[in-house]
């Protein structure tokens, strides 16, 4: 019963017959500590997993090494300073390590952010298996660190691991992420011979990694898009996204009601996600029409609450096309209190328009509520343009002088530049 509850949704039961098994003198042995521990781990119980360790330690059941491996994972997902420093503990005390144990101080390490503590750890294995590769790369990835991610992935080639679907969305991260197509074709190709050959059925979230990297080549990605058997919101959102990115808002307007049309079985609901991409659909294009329609749609439809991000990107449209007055007048009227990107999103149309009182107003209103003031060079940037579009030079001269006294300076722009399979 105990081992049925730890494996199931409701693993809190596992714990709780646990404990009406110790008053009643039940015996139990290693397998017992080995599930309630797992089971503690998924629903984060770790007072009781502290007690269960107590116990362990009374009952010299640290020798065992599954025991002391679900110990290690348990402290994992308790996360925070006071996780790690017991982790190292169980981990530096234990007489035998295998690799889930290893992989587990992986995992933990990256979920901290503390990559080179993880890198370090990766090092010294005695022994690695593909779950540890593969969580080495999706930790570099998620910690902003695609160059060393990618790197991995050619010395898991290198070192003829098993590559896995898991493996291949991670690895497609990092290649959209530094704008690698060459890898990311590769990987595409690899897939496709792989996959066609034995007429496995591929992930859902590996052809949608595959679209997004090919988010800038849309042709290649509605390609794969169209040929998926199955079909989540990520896919639909992610060729929207797509459309809507490389200005063919109209097109990316055409799929957002075929996603709604498609077969019962098959038939995915739009989330607030998909919405905020429906909205720059209509930004991109100026379909100020479309935008008021589904920014009423997605409320009185599917029940979805407008998110800041909605408001600024619908503010943003009604700006961009010049209705100043009506842009005004919704952000008066938000439920949530209007943030720098909507009051920035109104700033800019004033700048499109010239409506330089408007502009004044909104940006020394803006510029003084930011904080860290390094955030204000974009705004101070876009009002002193705003001066300059009406040759009020004097103006434009104050807003410097204002930047200067402020310390507020210009950021060095960078842009990348993939050569010969080396992105430079």
């Amino acid at each position: 019963m105990i081992r049925g509850y730890a494996k199931s949704e409701t693993s809190e039961q596992s714990v709780q017959l646990y404990n009406e098994m110790v008053p009643a003198e039940v015996k139990h042995d290693a397998f017992t500590y080995l599930f309630v521990l797992n089971a503690c781990a998924k629903v984060w119980f770790l007072r009781e997993g502290e007690q269960l360790h107590g116990r362990v330690l009374s009952m010299r059941l640290c020798e065992n090494q599954f025991v002391e491996t679900n110990l290690v994972n348990m402290y994992v997902m308790a996360g925070g300073d006071s996780g790690v420093i017991k982790v190292r503990k169980v981990f530096d005390t234990m007489t035998q390590r295998n690799v889930v144990t290893w992989n587990s101080m992986l995992a933990m390490y990256l979920r901290l952010g503390c990559v080179d503590e993880a890198r370090e750890t990766f090092d010294v294995m005695p022994e690695r298996n593909g779950v540890s590769w593969t969580t080495m790369i999706d930790g570099c990835v998620h910690n902003g660190k695609s160059r060393q991610a990618l790197a991995l992935y050619h010395q898991m080639w290198r070192a003829c691991v098993e590559v896995d679907e898991v493996t291949m969305v991670a690895t497609l991260s990092a290649c959209t992420e530094l704008g690698d197509l060459e890898t990311g074709r590769w990987i595409h190709s690899y897939v496709d011979k792989t996959f066609g050959s034995t007429n496995q059925l591929k992930l859902v979230s590996l052809n949608n990694a595959i679209i997004h990297m090919y988010a800038r080549v849309i042709e290649e990605a509605y390609r794969v898009f169209k040929k998926m058997k199955r079909r989540s919101i990520a896919s639909w959102t992610t060729v929207i996204t797509g459309l809507a990115k490389l200005g063919r808002g109209s097109e990316a307007l055409d799929v957002f009601p075929s996603m709604l049309s498609v077969d019962e079985g098959e038939r995915v609901l739009p989330d607030e996600v998909t919405f905020l991409r429906v909205f720059c659909a209509c930004n991109h294009i100026g379909m100020v029409n479309e935008g008021h329609h589904y920014f009423k749609y997605m409320t009185q439809a599917y029940g979805i609450e407008s998110r800041i991000e909605h408001y600024g990107c619908f503010v943003d449209l009604l700006s961009r096309v010049g209705l100043l007055d009506e842009t005004y007048e919704l952000i008066g009227t938000m439920s949530l209190k209007p943030n720098e990107a909507v009051w920035g999103a109104l700033l800019g149309g004033c700048r499109i328009h010239r409506n330089i009182k408007l502009a004044s107003y909104v940006g020394d209103n803006l510029i003084s509520k930011l904080k860290p003031i390094e955030a204000a060079m974009g705004y101070f940037t876009l009002l002193s343009n705003a001066y300059a579009s009406a040759n009020r030079w004097v103006d434009v001269a104050n807003v410097r002088q204002k930047m200067a006294e402020m310390g507020v300076k210009k950021p060095p722009g960078h842009s990348q530049i993939q050569v010969n399979g080396v992105i430079h």
